[in-house]
């Protein structure tokens, strides 16, 4: 990955501005916390940073994106629909093969979902949903991973070793997070967003909890 140049980065709805026009330079190795108030625009520049990315992101929705009529493995298989035949995907939906059966098993392993793996997306918890659609961005391993609030349903505990496990298999990272201290502790980099602009842009090391709450 040689990084991305993002500028002329924009959105309105109804007539009003949300973002932009803003630019964002994405280096590799990047681990950025988005971080702002609710409103502030950080889930709409998700949307507009995966629209220009697109195929080389792995993207974690704020509303997950799950097909509640399919199983958990079939929900986490979709993060791979488009790197295989028609032919493959079809004959998956009624008889997965046994090698993405373990791969997506071993996955679930480490979220703590094994004995989920062919329940129905319907019958989660919000927090076992949310698990699944981080497995999904896991299984497709893009070169970037764009992820809004993807631990605000998870416990403490559950939320820290799901951020380690990101920050793991995620060399370049784009994370909007609420909470201060997981962005601080898991981002090298952090993004301020007030009012559909770029208010903050440093280096995490530079920063304390205080600093980003002025932008609250």
């Amino acid at each position: 990955m040689s990084g991305y140049d993002l500028s002329g980065l924009k959105a309105s709805f109804s007539g009003k501005r949300v973002i932009g026009p803003m630019s964002l330079k994405v280096n590799p190795g990047d681990k950025i916390g988005l971080v702002g108030k609710s409103g502030a625009g950080k889930s709409t520049l998700i949307r507009l940073i995966h629209e220009r990315v697109n195929r080389d992101s792995s993207l974690i929705p704020q509303d997950l994106g799950l097909v509640n009529a399919l199983s958990v493995f079939h929900n986490v298989f979709m993060g791979q629909l488009d790197k295989h035949a028609t032919w493959y995907n079809t004959v998956t939906l009624a008889r997965p093969f046994a090698k993405d059966r373990a791969e997506v098993n071993t996955l679930l392993q480490s979220l703590g979902m094994t004995e989920k793996l062919w329940t129905p997306a319907a019958s989660l918890s919000g927090g076992q949903r949310q698990r699944v659609a981080i497995a999904r961005a896991l299984y497709r391993n893009a070169a970037v991973l764009l992820a809004d609030e993807p631990v605000s349903a998870l416990d403490g505990p559950m939320a820290n070793s799901v951020m380690t496990l990101l920050r793991e298999r995620f060399s370049t990272s784009i994370i909007a997070l609420h909470d201060v201290d997981l962005a601080l502790n898991y981002c090298t980099r952090i993004v301020g967003i007030h009012d559909g602009q770029v208010a903050l842009d440093q280096p995490s090391a530079d920063l304390t909890s205080s600093d980003i709450m002025s932008l609250y």
